[in-house]
C-alpha cells in the first residue's frame, strides 16, 4: 500500500493504461463477451479501469460492475447510459441495485492490494471477492490487476482463500497455472 501511496497521479494513470494495454494484447476480449470489472476508488489510487470500462463500451463487450446491497455483492450491467452515484466506501456506483443475476463471465477484473506468486491475493479484507468467486462459473477467469510484479509469498492464506488465474501488471501477464483457452 506504501508503493502506490508514493505513486503520483500521472504515475498511476500511465501504469494504469499499461496495465490495459497488456490486458488487451494477452486476452483480446471480442464483441458480446462479458466482463466483471470493479470501479477504481482513485483516491487510493487503485488501477483506473475507466479505461477498461469505456473500451469494453465501445466494442460491444458486456460490462458487469460490483455493488455491495445489504452486506452481499451483487452485479449489475452497466451501459453508456448507466447512472452512477458516490457510495458511503468512496466508490462510484449505478444508482440501481438490481442484481443481473449473472453467474458466467469471460473475465473477471479483480482489485487487490497485494498478490503472490501462487495467485493469492490480499484485498480489503471483507472478502467480498471469495464469497463472489464461489458463486459464478468455474470457468471464468479470475484476473488481479496490480502496478507491482509479486516478490514475496503470503503466508496467511486461508482454506477458503479463492487464488486468481491470472496477474495483469504494467510489464507482464503473470499465469497462475491456467492457459488461455
Amino acid at each position: 500500500m506504501q508503493k502506490r501511496k508514493a505513486l503520483s497521479t500521472d504515475e498511476a494513470f500511465l501504469l494504469s493504461k499499461n496495465i490495459f494495454e497488456n490486458f488487451i494484447t494477452y486476452f483480446k476480449p471480442r464483441e458480446g463477451e462479458k466482463v466483471h470489472v470493479f470501479i477504481p476508488i482513485l483516491e487510493r489510487k487503485e488501477i483506473d479501469t475507466q479505461i477498461f470500462i469505456n473500451y469494453f463500451l465501445e466494442r460491444k463487450i458486456r460490462v458487469f460492475v460490483p455493488k455491495i446491497v445489504a452486506g452481499q455483492l451483487i452485479n449489475i450491467e452497466i451501459f453508456t447510459y448507466t447512472v452512477f452515484e458516490t457510495s458511503n466506501w468512496g466508490i462510484s456506483e449505478p444508482v440501481s441495485n438490481e442484481d443481473s443475476g449473472e453467474t458466467f463471465f469471460h473475465y473477471v477484473i479483480t482489485p487487490l492490494l497485494y498478490c503472490d506468486a501462487k495467485g493469492n491475493r490480499v484485498g480489503y479484507g471483507k472478502g467480498f471477492y471469495d464469497g463472489f468467486f464461489e458463486s459464478v462459473s468455474a470457468e471464468v477467469k479470475k484476473i488481479g490487476v496490480n502496478y507491482f510484479n509479486p516478490d514475496e509469498n503470503i503466508d496467511d492464506v486461508w482454506e477458503n482463500d479463492i487464488p486468481l488465474d491470472y496477474l495483469v501488471t504494467p510489464v507482464d501477464v503473470l499465469s497462475f497455472g491456467r492457459g488461455l483457452e
